[in-house]
């Protein structure tokens, strides 16, 4: 079938309405009614084609996708219809290679199909996000959402929430740590109140004066101006580890010496040009600079979870379809506070 939905034309084309074609509901199949789909600035990176993936058009983007399932295939057994779900960046992988079977699934090391600008697992459909009214999703890429949260508040936790839940986990975020955030955007904010939830000091780490009442009212316990060469000074060897947000940065030496001996940065915001760090800086204390992706199955569900139980849902401005390519601009000039949500009952069929 056919539905409703955005889809960028060309790479130098705003968005504008498509007929999104949807497969009809397989054995493993969940169909969902997207109630809303968050705006991530990968969005907009690919479909201008401004990373050096291939971008496929017409392209549907949105990976933050939450809302109710309508319907299901015979074999699934984990969701039934009315159910409050979730899909998030991926909706494919192998399933056989070790990663896949160690529950790594974003680290698919054969195949792995985005929600958009990929292919399915035959490697010829092309797959479409979640700028659209349905989506049909294997079963096991469709995550249970918490009762506790919004669906609009729920929908950034898919990407968001993954993305930063992630290395707080994997680095051993908690009770006792300090943890420092570069950056209180989309990312940035979902980071701080993740690790602040994990027991953590958070410490907010920004180059805008403006951002510290936030910064406190998310859950930090300081904040630190980036351009304040003595702030930042006095603050080296004090955290842990550092989630770097910022998409923008490419020259982390200042970052990297506010890490303790043996602490790490992760970057999760993904910045287009190469980035630079001095060899010295790592070595003098064994710091270590990582990259994460979004997590695997197993991990997502436990996120969300995570954040049902804590009450932790996204700060969104929930717009229409016809404001899509403003949001968009607004994301790039960081105007928004801090996850734009796309409302699905604006699109007309």
């Amino acid at each position: 079938m056919d539905v409703p939905g955005y889809a960028a034309p060309t790479a130098t084309s705003p968005l504008e309405p498509f007929q999104v074609p949807r497969r009809d509901v397989g054995p493993r199949d969940v169909a969902i009614d997207i109630a809303f789909c968050g705006i991530c600035h990968s969005d907009i990176h690919q479909a201008r084609h401004e990373w050096s993936t291939n971008s496929i058009f017409p392209m549907v983007p949105g990976h933050e996708i939450a809302g109710t399932v309508s319907a299901v295939g015979s074999e699934v057994t984990g969701f039934k219809v009315g159910d409050r779900v979730g899909v998030g960046c991926n909706v494919g992988s192998c399933g056989t290679c070790e990663n896949c079977r160690q529950g790594e699934q974003s680290y698919c090391t054969e195949h792995i199909a985005a929600t958009y600008n990929g292919y399915e697992m035959d490697r010829e459909t092309p797959t479409y996000g979640g700028y659209s009214t349905h989506i049909v999703v294997t079963e096991e890429w469709v995550f249970r959402l918490p009762d506790s949260i919004s669906l609009e508040a729920a929908a950034p936790l898919l990407c968001a929430g993954i993305t930063c839940y992630q290395p707080l986990a994997e680095f051993g975020a908690g009770p006792g740590t300090k943890v420092g955030v570069v950056g209180l955007g989309g990312l940035g904010h979902m980071a701080v109140k993740l690790a602040a939830a994990m027991g953590a000091e958070v410490t907010l780490i920004s180059h805008s004066p403006h951002k510290e009442e936030d910064g406190y009212r998310l859950g930090a316990s300081r904040f630190l101006l980036s351009s304040d060469k003595e702030q930042m000074k006095s603050a080296n060897g004090s955290l842990d580890l550092i989630i770097n947000t910022a998409s923008s940065q490419t020259k982390l030496d200042n970052y990297m010496k506010l890490l303790k001996f043996d602490g790490t940065m992760a970057l999760v915001g993904l910045p287009e040009n190469d980035v630079s760090v001095s060899a010295f800086t790592l070595g003098a204390q064994r710091r270590r600079l990582t990259v994460t992706n979004n997590g695997g199955i197993p991990q997502t569900q436990e996120m969300l979870d995570f954040c049902g139980e804590h009450g932790i849902g996204s700060d969104v401005e929930v717009i229409g379809f016809d404001k899509v390519n403003e949001a968009w601009e607004r994301v790039v000039a960081s105007d928004v506070k801090y996850r734009f949500v796309l409302d699905t009952a604006t699109l007309s069929g």
